[in-house]
């Protein structure tokens, strides 16, 4: 039976059964029967067999399908013993989708597409032997990691480690335009290349002039950001993995940029079609100014980006308009546009109605919050990389005058209920660590010399977690109470912790920090203050009863860390991220990143296939009623959540809100009285209320509207985990 003639297969059906109660009861064993003979009908009689390992090999090796590179690195008899190990571990899928996913989107095939040639102990061998580059204490260490499913890579390292014909491992970059032709240029050519090789991309354009600013003295010359933008649009489109997908980009702007309304209205159901954007993602970075002045009710003013950098000397995005925003409004020698600051805040809350777009960035707080030196002026396509970078200048040649830094992300993923079982956390933690600083020394795109040079002297990782709603169930604790909140203190907490551990170590054996690590935070130890001087542990009996079985750091383990980084430093400059999770967490038997579920049967359309049904991890008659929806949720309840998380995670958090079109009765006290529809109000308040809590980003907003359709449902294909 081939892959491309499956026929009288019974674990659809089997599947679907899910969503039909039986005595008033789901049946949640009909999931494990799909699986059984999803096995049995589809992945047994279409998978190669070999004799032995070493006839695998040698298949895999000769007919192209693996690079000879790493495998040549380790004795093959340390390969027998590292696959012994896995198998000894018996590693069983849990859910249908879990299995369906893998074999359908990872899993290494024939050249027609007809045959499994790897299980998923395979891709996670290859991984470990990949990523362990030759050293195998390292090596057994993430098969560990990767076969009791404690630690994820990202998608596209996941998926393409060890293979010889791949993509790339990264696959999120964050670039800049400075307001020059040149550069505009060089930004659509890095956005070709970086969609060439199935990156998604996060483009700001707040430096580039307004629409009507003079170009050399002619009046009204300047187009704007707008037809940049369309450009990009077609470059994404054009640039599309061989047709294999879309490019993927979203383009930031600050709010005290004059273009500020046009750019939202690409995205308007009735916008032209000459300025509408279909494809590209929108994101706003909001500087506290506009919180300031939105709530005083006051009237704001834009700026020209060309006239700023003439007076400050530095591009529109390394300007603190906060700090400087009275001397702004004050210099004659800047053009200004006002605009009423509650106008613009309920535009963006209208749009995020309409289409979910666009995503909002505290770009002061994440700032204020960083412990390196140097700006943050943007992030990327899911909004969870906060990273410094620095603009370049490029000459009529096209070549860098000055080469300046722009960020790619590597990323991986804790699962947190499998992680709570490790014997050693701290072990767990090195191991993930080693294995995305490989994928930062590896990375050598010099399609894009900027993004190079970040990666290069950055080594910037961003490690994230996910399942936090599935362990809380699991653990019979009610998402956004004050267990929860105990809990995603203390965890995220370690993840630092041991994060910072790590980087310290490779940093002293490899005798190499970040560059400019003697200017942070880190250096002066004035980030481990608040670590030191605070209360860390657990507030609660049943939380401290999860932690019983690991170390959870004191104020003198900080103070400890404190001094080795001052000695040794670090070699990572950023190291946590937590990124949206897509198929990812299917395979991992997972909740979504840190949000709470949507539904308790999730129900996925799988293109030609149909309807396939996905339990909650762990959904049992005693988990049942820990599992309400995000749609039934106070967003507050998530948002608490997450700003609770952000206090200990040094970038980003791929933050979405969850609304329904006629909010549940009672959700929300603002309501009370007044109509039961959500309105741009409702998502003021939310998005204030994130603001002031310490989210340093709200990703996306996703509405169930009243025909039980879901609007603004972004799946990022280039970010998730």
């Amino acid at each position: 039976m081939s892959l491309k003639d499956l026929k009288d297969v019974t674990y659809f059906d089997l599947n679907n059964q899910i969503n039909i109660p039986k005595n008033n009861r789901i049946q949640l064993e009909k999931d494990h029967e799909a699986l059984v003979a999803f096995f049995a009908e589809n992945v047994e009689p279409n998978t190669m067999k070999f004799a032995t390992l070493r006839d695998r090999f040698d298949y895999l090796l000769d007919n192209d399908f693996l690079e000879p590179g790493f495998v040549a690195k380790y004795d093959f008899s340390f390969i027998e013993k590292l696959y012994d190990y896995l198998l000894e571990q018996d590693f069983q899928f849990k859910s249908f989708m879990a299995a369906y996913k893998f074999y359908a989107q990872y899993a290494l095939k024939t050249n027609d597409n007809t045959t499994y040639l790897e299980s998923y102990t395979d891709r996670v061998a290859i991984n470990a032997l990949f990523y362990g580059d030759g050293n195998e204490e390292l090596a057994m260490h993430l098969a560990d990691e990767m076969i009791h499913q404690r630690y994820q890579p990202a998608t596209p390292s996941f998926l393409n480690a060890g293979k010889s014909r791949r993509g790339e491992l990264v696959s999120c970059f964050v670039i800049q335009s400075t307001d020059d032709m040149n550069s505009i240029g060089r930004v659509i050519n890095s956005a070709l290349q970086l969609s060439r090789i199935g990156g998604g991309v996060g483009m700001n354009l707040s430096n580039l002039r307004e629409a009507g600013a003079p170009i050399k003295g002619i009046a009204n010359a300047a187009s704007g950001v707008v037809p940049v933008m369309k450009l990009l649009e077609d470059s994404f489109s054009y640039s599309n993995q061989l047709g294999q997908r879309q490019g993927a980009g979203v383009v930031y702007l600050n709010v005290f940029h004059p273009d500020i309304m046009s750019f939202l209205a690409t995205k308007k159901e009735n916008a032209d079609e000459k300025i509408r954007v279909k494809t590209l993602s929108l994101g706003l970075t909001i500087p506290d100014k506009f919180y300031e002045l939105a709530k005083a009710n006051e009237p704001m003013y834009t700026f020209s980006p060309y006239d700023v950098e003439r007076a400050y000397g530095t591009p529109f995005n390394y300007v603190d308009i906060t700090a400087e925003y009275d001397n702004l409004v004050a210099n004659p020698e800047i053009t200004k546009y006002k605009i009423n600051a509650r106008d613009l805040e309920t535009e963006i809350s209208k749009l995020q109605q309409e289409s979910g777009y666009p995503y909002i960035i505290n770009i002061d707080m994440a700032n204020r919050d960083s412990a390196v030196a140097g700006k943050i002026v943007s992030s990327n396509l899911c909004s969870e990389i906060l990273q410094i970078q620095e603009p370049s200048k490029i000459n009529d040649k096209q070549m860098y005058d000055h080469l300046g830094t722009d960020v790619s992300c590597n990323l991986g993923s804790i699962n947190i209920a499998n992680m709570m079982e490790t014997t050693d956390f701290g072990q767990s933690i090195d191991s993930m660590m080693r294995a995305l600083s490989f994928v930062s020394d590896m990375s050598k795109l010099d399609i894009v010399p900027s993004i190079r040079k970040g990666n290069d002297e950055a080594h910037a990782v961003g490690l994230g977690a996910m399942g936090l709603h599935g362990y809380l169930a699991k653990s019979h604790i009610m998402y956004g109470d004050e267990d929860s909140m105990d809990f995603t203190n203390v965890f995220f907490m370690m993840v630092n912790y041991y994060t910072l551990v790590s980087s310290n170590k490779i940093a002293r054996e490899r005798k190499e920090t970040f560059k400019d690590f003697e200017l942070s935070k880190y250096a002066d130890g004035s980030y481990f203050e608040k670590y030191i001087n605070g209360d860390w542990q657990p507030k609660s009996e049943k939380v401290a009863a999860l932690f019983a079985n690991h170390h959870i750091p004191t104020a003198e383990d900080w103070r400890q860390l404190a001094a080795d980084v001052k000695q040794y430093g670090l070699y990572n400059r950023n190291r946590m991220a937590v990124a949206p999770t897509g198929s990812i967490s299917y395979i991992n038997d997972a909740t979504s990143s840190l949000h709470p579920i949507v539904n308790r049967i999730e129900e996925r359309q799988e293109k030609k296939i149909g309807k396939i049904y996905y339990p909650a991890p762990y959904l049992a008659d005693d988990t049942i009623p820990y599992y309400v929806s995000a749609y039934d949720t106070d967003m507050r309840k998530v948002i608490d959540i997450y700003a609770t998380a952000q206090q200990h995670i040094d970038q980003g958090m791929a933050l979405t809100l969850f609304m329904r079109a006629t909010l549940p009765e009672g959700l929300y006290e603002w309501k009370n009285g007044r109509t039961d529809k959500m309105t741009t109000r409702d998502l003021n308040i939310l998005r204030n209320y994130a603001y002031k809590r310490g989210c340093k980003s709200v990703y996306y907003v996703r509405t169930f509207t009243d025909d039980d359709t879901e609007a603004g449902v972004n799946e990022c294909v280039s970010c998730s985990i």
